[in-house]
């Protein structure tokens, strides 16, 4: 091949990537690429798509360098721009972390999820005058959307007001950095009025999962301040939560009543239809297109959970690159087989019982495993074991083993736990939240 023109090393490029990598890698990922102009050792190319700029330069640039070398003969680096249909170029946002990919745009709007979506758009478009929206409480079960939404919220008031002061925070990592600083006054923030300058002097106050403060006075005393001290200046609160508030028996009375104050939108699990959107919009940001066959096999069999399915996308991409074509229906069965079979309830692991009554109970896991007799401590330990033997189906000796115990230890624990609860309902609903948020995970 004759080279006189950039565009006839470009060609002898695509030539040589042909034949070193996969047909469909080429299709998806080089075949857009086309080049500007080569300058001062520098080869720029254009492609429309800021995701296949982003999946390029991570993973083909040294290839495409190594083929460009071959055919001039000298070392030369690329550039890569993302192109308007005009041919200006596109300054993409910058996604620095993990929770700034989620926007309004990727978000995929169905009968389920519809009337939470306008609210959080509603919001987050403008802020000043959604007040009656204030606070915008959205529920329902886990991998449906909830965060989707509430960092949607947040990019979108950043993207619109760069100056606001928008604060996102989990309730375990809220309630782990109130507990830090009561305790010590350390935890990267310092003291309390650290900790309350940074929650309660924000335009918008962001909290995920917010069920998680249940049943903790200390943590639920000092959100109702903080929420109080934002709703007085009228700053917007946004909370998210795995059921309604009303539900939830050991959140405080006076916290539900704020949230009723608001605006409250539930999201069920997706239907059909949304889906099989979802696994569209998956499949396009990574470059494939899915035979409907494949689209519909995916939405009749993962119904539960909007994470899966982008799993499932992911799965069907890794296959393509490798073996270089579409999978049969058969073959994505075996696929997601281990999908399917995550569907079914884990069964809860006495870790996680330890660590989530710990927690309720503001003691170390440590301590409920160690020989200590606190009054505060021996309860945790009591409750732990009778929450063991509630939601497992370990033997009384296989509960003992796992707290250094005898079985006839645990069955006394059990039993004393029994009686306790009789006497004290609250205690009561506090164990029922803990056993009840096990089961959710």
């Amino acid at each position: 091949m004759q080279i006189e023109s950039l565009n006839d090393i470009w060609s002898a490029v695509c030539d040589l990537c042909k034949d070193n990598i996969t047909e469909i890698a080429f299709n998806v990922w080089i075949k857009d690429l086309h080049p500007i102009e080569l300058n001062d050792g520098v080869l720029t190319l254009g492609i429309y798509s800021a995701y296949k700029k982003q999946i390029v330069e991570s993973t083909y640039i040294a290839f495409l360098k190594n083929c460009l070398k071959k055919i001039m003969g000298f070392e030369t680096d690329i550039k890569i721009i993302v192109e308007d249909e005009n041919g200006k170029e596109v300054k993409p946002p910058v996604v620095s972390t993990y929770e700034d990919g989620f926007t309004f745009n990727n978000f995929i709007v169905g009968s389920t999820n519809r009337y939470a979506h306008a609210a959080a758009m509603a919001v987050a478009s403008n802020p000043e005058n959604t007040m009656h929206y204030n606070p915008l409480v959205i529920y329902g079960p886990s991998g449906v959307g909830k965060t989707h939404l509430m960092l949607a919220i947040r990019n979108e008031v950043l993207r619109r007001n760069p100056d606001y002061k928008v604060e996102y925070v989990r309730s375990e990592e809220f309630t782990n950095q109130l507990i830090k600083a009561l305790q010590d006054g350390k935890l990267g923030l310092g003291t309390m009025e650290d900790f309350r300058n940074r929650y309660r002097n924000v335009d918008m106050l962001l909290i995920d999962d917010i069920q998680f403060i249940a049943g903790k006075e200390s943590t639920q005393e000092e959100f109702f301040n903080t929420f109080n001290a934002l709703y007085e200046k009228n700053k917007h609160i946004v909370v998210t939560l795995d059921r309604p508030p009303k539900s939830i028996s050991t959140l405080e009375d006076r916290i539900k009543s704020r949230f009723q104050g608001g605006m409250s939108a539930d999201i069920t699990p997706a239907d059909f239809e949304t889906r099989v959107g979802i696994i569209i919009k998956k499949a396009e940001r990574l470059g494939i297109k899915l035979n409907d066959d494949i689209v519909y096999e995916i939405a009749k069999k993962i119904i539960s959970n909007t994470r899966q399915l982008e799993g499932v996308v992911n799965k069907i991409h890794a296959y393509i690159q490798i073996e270089n074509k579409m999978p049969t229906v058969s073959v994505l069965n075996n696929l997601i087989r281990d999908v399917i079979i995550d569907t079914q309830p884990e069964p809860i692991k006495i870790e996680r019982i330890i660590e989530e009554v710990a927690r309720s109970y503001c003691v170390s896991e440590s301590d409920i495993l160690s020989t200590r007799r606190s009054a505060q401590i021996a309860l945790a330990r009591q409750i732990a074991m009778y929450i063991a033997r509630e939601t497992t189906e370990l033997s009384y000796q296989a509960i003992g083993e796992s707290f250094g115990k005898d079985h006839s230890t645990v069955l006394y624990n059990v039993s004393k736990v029994e009686e306790f609860i009789k006497e004290k309902p609250y205690e009561k609903e506090i164990i029922d939240d803990i056993i009840r948020n096990l089961k959710s995970e």
